[in-house]
């Protein structure tokens, strides 16, 4: 899974300064691989599978012995806990509710460092997305909520979510920038010209 290159980063900027000319509001896009590292997860299910596999495997007693089945379980602990740092395996173990609770958290924190709390009027809106675990947020500032109801953007991010599923990160960046550009086009017209955060699409490494 890459994140978007030069070029594309480029395009959601351009898509960005195309619809802000058309509203008062102050759109930033964040996109991350993943929200967290979970390294704590491979390790817990190695240590289950280490407890319970060689147990199994030495269910008639004496079959391993104390010292077989001791070298067998920390055998085990080794190479599962190899294979489940793989990040397509990793994400896999992890409850979809705390994935997303965790691209949550990122989300809101991601509002607050990148000021869009901080615009006149409270016009900010965040278009975040985190691939790993296929989860994409919207959030907007007062000046927005107030205007326009929170049901109407969930039709765009069930729409951008599939799309980050089917690894079209890119389309449903500019798609979901061209449809918020028209409802905030029409429920929080341009009045001033004005740009009061960076355009750019943001990469968190």
């Amino acid at each position: 899974m890459a994140l978007l290159n030069k070029h594309e980063q480029l395009q959601v900027a351009e898509a960005i300064a195309r619809v802000e000319r058309r509203t008062d509001a102050e759109l930033v896009t964040v996109l991350t691989a993943r929200s967290d590292d979970y390294a704590y997860v491979p390790l817990v299910w190695a240590g289950l599978v280490a407890l319970l596999l060689p147990g199994l495997i030495n269910y008639y007693p004496g079959w391993l012995g104390a010292n077989g089945l001791l070298l067998s379980q920390i055998g085990t602990f080794i190479v599962a806990a190899l294979i489940m740092r793989i990040p397509a395996v990793t994400t896999r173990l992890i409850p979809k509710s705390v994935r997303h609770w965790r691209a949550g958290n990122l989300a809101r924190r991601q509002f607050l460092e990148q000021n869009l709390h901080r615009t006149l009027g409270g016009t900010g809106v965040l278009i975040f997305v985190s691939e790993a675990e296929r989860y994409v947020e919207i959030l907007v500032d007062r000046g927005i909520s107030s205007r326009v109801d929170d049901t109407v953007w969930k039709a765009l991010i069930e729409v951008f979510t599939q799309q980050v599923s089917d690894g079209k990160t890119l389309q449903g960046f500019l798609g979901c920038i061209e449809a918020c550009g028209e409802l905030l086009a029409t429920h929080v017209p341009v009045t001033q010209t004005r740009n009061e955060l960076p355009n750019r699409l943001v990469v968190l490494g």
